[in-house]
C-alpha cells in the first residue's frame, strides 16, 4: 500500500521518465537523425514536466541540462554555453530592476493618480485599471506590475467593503475578506482580471514586456540572422496593444456585472489615505528616472549592445547608486524563473541543430495540409495558445519556436510574420492560472476561480486572435515583411 500511494504521488514523474523512455527507444524515422529522435525524447519528458511540475521547474531546467549531456546531444562546455545568452541577461536584470521599483513602492504612487484619473465610476475603474496596467506592461514586465497593482485593487475593494453601509455586506464582510464568494464577488472579479488581463495583453508590445519577446529576438538572430531591435517590435506590436485595452474592459464589463455601479464613498476615503502615504520623494524620482533611462537605452542602443547588456547595465547603475542592496536582488529575484528560461532556450536550440524542429515543423505542414498564408498563421497562433496555456508563455515560445519558424521557412512565407505571431499569441493565455505570471499572481489573492479565466478568457482569446490576424494581413505587409 505505501508502494501504492508512492507511485500515485509520483505518477507524473514516471509517465514523464516513461514517455522520453519510449521516443528514445523508437527507431528514428528515415528523415530524422538519431540526434534529432534523442532531442525529440527530452522535449517529451520536458513537456510533462512543466505542464504537470511533478518536480520543481527550477529541477527540470537542471535536468534539461543533464540529459543534453547524457543523450549526446552537446559537448558539457557547448551545453553550458547555450545555457546562457542576451535573452537570459535581458530576463536577469528585468527582474533585478523590477524589485528596485517594487522596493520603492511605487504602487501607492500608482494608485493615487489612478484614482485621480477615473474617478468612482465602476466602468471608468475597469477602463483606467486596463489601461494603467497595459501601459506599465508594455516596458517594466506583467509580472512587476500586476505585483504593484493588486495591492491598488484589494484596497479599492477593502474601501468599498468599509464604506457601504448596506446591512448584507457587513453581514458577509469576512467571508469577503477570506476569498469566498459574497455580495461583491463580481466587483472583485471584475478588477482583479482586469490587472490580470491588461498585463497579459500589453507584455507583448516591446521586448522589455516580457521574456517571450527576448527569446523570439535571440531565436530570430541566432536561427536566420534576422535582426529585430527595440524600436522595430514595437512598431509591429504595440497597435495590439492599443487595440486590446478597449476590447479586454468590454469584454470583462459584459461578462462580469458588478454589483455596484459607483464608488464615490469608498473611493473618497482611499484617496485621502493614498494621498497621505503616497508622495514621492526626491529618492523615489530619482529611482523613476534611472528606469527612463534604462528605457531609453533599450530603444537607443539595445540593437548595438544587446537588451541582457543594457538590463544588467541598469541593474547595476541601482547598486552603485544605493536605491538597492544585493540581497534584496537575492531575496527578490526568483532565480528559478531565469533557470527555466535558460533550458527552455537552450532546448529549442538543440531542437534545431539536431534537425527535430525542421522535422516535426514539416511533419506539422503535411498534417495541415501544407498550410500558407493566414492559415499557416492561425495554426501557428493556435498551437502556441494551446501551450502557454499549458506551460506559460515564456517556455512556450522556446519551445516552439524553433518549430513555427521552421514551419514557415518551409512553407515560404515571411520569418517576420510567424514569429510575431508566436510571441504575440504566448500572450493570449488567458484560461488558466499558469499561463500568465499576471494571472497567477492576481488568483494568489483568493477571490478567483478557475472558471472565472475561462468565462472572460474563452471570449478574449477569439478576439485577439482576430485582431493579430488582422495586423498580419493589412498592417505588417504595410511596414514591409522583407524575409
Amino acid at each position: 500500500m505505501p508502494l501504492l500511494k508512492l507511485l500515485i504521488a509520483r505518477r507524473w514523474l514516471i509517465l514523464g521518465l516513461l514517455l522520453g523512455a519510449v521516443v528514445l527507444v523508437l527507431p528514428p524515422p528515415a528523415d530524422l537523425s538519431p540526434q534529432g529522435m534523442r532531442a525529440l525524447a527530452l522535449l517529451a519528458t520536458t513537456l510533462v514536466f512543466l505542464t504537470t511540475e511533478p518536480i520543481p521547474l527550477p529541477a527540470t531546467a537542471l535536468l534539461i541540462a543533464v540529459g543534453q549531456v547524457i543523450l549526446g546531444l552537446g559537448e558539457p562546455n557547448a551545453v553550458a554555453r547555450s545555457f546562457m545568452s542576451d535573452a537570459v541577461f535581458f530576463i536577469m536584470g528585468s527582474l533585478m530592476i523590477s524589485v528596485t521599483l517594487v522596493k520603492h513602492k511605487l504602487d501607492v504612487w500608482i494608485a493615487f493618480g489612478l484614482l485621480r484619473l477615473t474617478g468612482p465610476d465602476v466602468r471608468r475603474i475597469v477602463f483606467g485599471l486596463v489601461t494603467v496596467s497595459a501601459l506599465l506592461a508594455s516596458f517594466v514586465g506583467q509580472h512587476t506590475v500586476a505585483a504593484m497593482m493588486l495591492p491598488v485593487v484589494l484596497g479599492i475593494l477593502s474601501a468599498t467593503e468599509r464604506a457601504l453601509s448596506h446591512p448584507r455586506v457587513q453581514a458577509h464582510a469576512h467571508a469577503y475578506r477570506s476569498g469566498i464568494s459574497g455580495p461583491l464577488r463580481n466587483l472583485a472579479v471584475l478588477l482583479l482580471l482586469s490587472v490580470a488581463y491588461g498585463c497579459a495583453v500589453a507584455s507583448l508590445g516591446t521586448p522589455s514586456g516580457g521574456a517571450r519577446n527576448a527569446i523570439m529576438i535571440d531565436y530570430w538572430r541566432r536561427m536566420f540572422d534576422i535582426q529585430i531591435d527595440y524600436a522595430r517590435w514595437m512598431l509591429y506590436a504595440y497597435p495590439l496593444v492599443l487595440l486590446q485595452i478597449p476590447f479586454v474592459a468590454l469584454v470583462l464589463l459584459s461578462t462580469f456585472r458588478p454589483e455596484v455601479q459607483s464608488l464615490k464613498r469608498a473611493l473618497v476615503l482611499l484617496r485621502q489615505e493614498v494621498k497621505e502615504s503616497g508622495r514621492l520623494s526626491r529618492r523615489d524620482l530619482e529611482v523613476v528616472g534611472v528606469f527612463a533611462l534604462i528605457l531609453l537605452s533599450w530603444i537607443t542602443l539595445g540593437g548595438q549592445l544587446g537588451l541582457g547588456t543594457v538590463a544588467i547595465a541598469g541593474a547595476s547603475l541601482y547598486l552603485i547608486l544605493g536605491f538597492v542592496r544585493w540581497e534584496d536582488f537575492n531575496t527578490g529575484v526568483n532565480w528559478g524563473v531565469v533557470w527555466v528560461y535558460a533550458a527552455a532556450i537552450s532546448l529549442g536550440y538543440q531542437l534545431k541543430a539536431t534537425g527535430a524542429a525542421p522535422w516535426l515543423a514539416q511533419n506539422a505542414l503535411e498534417i495541415f495540409g501544407n498550410a500558407h498564408g493566414l492559415v499557416l498563421l492561425l495554426i501557428i497562433s493556435l498551437l502556441v495558445v494551446t501551450l502557454a496555456n499549458l506551460m506559460g508563455g515564456g517556455p512556450a515560445v522556446a519551445v516552439a519556436g524553433p518549430i513555427t519558424l521552421q514551419m514557415a521557412a518551409i512553407s515560404g512565407e515571411s520569418l517576420i510574420a510567424a514569429g510575431f505571431v508566436t510571441a504575440l499569441s504566448s500572450a493570449f493565455a488567458f484560461h488558466t492560472v499558469i499561463g500568465a505570471p499576471s494571472s497567477m499572481i492576481v488568483y494568489s489573492s483568493g477571490h478567483l476561480r478557475p472558471r472565472d479565466l475561462v468565462r472572460a478568457g474563452s471570449k478574449l482569446l477569439i478576439v485577439s486572435v482576430i485582431i493579430t490576424l488582422a495586423l498580419a494581413a493589412f498592417y505588417w505587409p504595410w511596414l514591409g515583411l522583407d524575409r
